[in-house]
């Protein structure tokens, strides 16, 4: 029997980083030195008295791979923790976009209509355009956008993916 390829897997990863010059830099050249994908990243300062920031990485690859990432940057100097929140059990994910629409008339009025629908608030009207603020899952998202494309979707700006472990769970 021939053996069967590993599944590629999607993991949200959250690492605890000493907030200083070149950090981000260091664990991004850990994923391109190694051909590692990044799908989302972000990253801010979560502590100001430890100086300490947040880095939250969706990444694929197969188990081994993960697993390798995990163990790398487990080594980076300035890590304080690695948290794989995929592994570990619930967690909480969520991204936040701004939508532009340039849309006139009936086109106007179903973006509104829809925007409602998604619970996405609009925070700038002009006569031809929204900015449309909406959060959730990177399905929804995309759902919304989607929808947007024939109603006059204009440009997308989205934060990539910030998530926690649900419960008591600290990291």
């Amino acid at each position: 029997m021939p053996n069967t390829p590993a599944a590629i897997e999607r993991h949200t990863i959250a690492v605890i980083v000493d907030n200083e010059p070149g950090v981000l830099a260091r664990v991004i050249g850990l994923f391109s030195g190694r051909g590692y994908n990044i799908e989302s990243l972000t990253v801010a300062e979560t502590d100001a008295a430890k100086h300490q920031s947040r880095i939250t990485i969706v990444t694929t690859g197969t188990p081994m791979v993960i697993e390798q990432i995990k163990a790398q940057l487990d080594r980076l100097v300035p890590v304080h923790r690695v948290s794989d929140l995929t592994q570990e059990g619930a967690h909480v994910a969520r991204e936040l976009a701004l939508v532009k629409v340039i849309s006139k008339g009936n086109e106007r009025v179903e973006a509104l209509r829809i925007a409602d629908i998604f619970r996405a608030k609009a925070i700038d009207s002009t006569i031809g355009s929204f900015v449309f603020e909406i959060t959730g899952s990177g399905e929804k998202i995309d759902a919304f956008v989607n929808l947007m494309v024939p109603l006059g979707l204009a440009e997308v700006s989205r934060t990539g993916i910030v998530a926690i472990a649900r419960g008591e769970t600290r990291m």
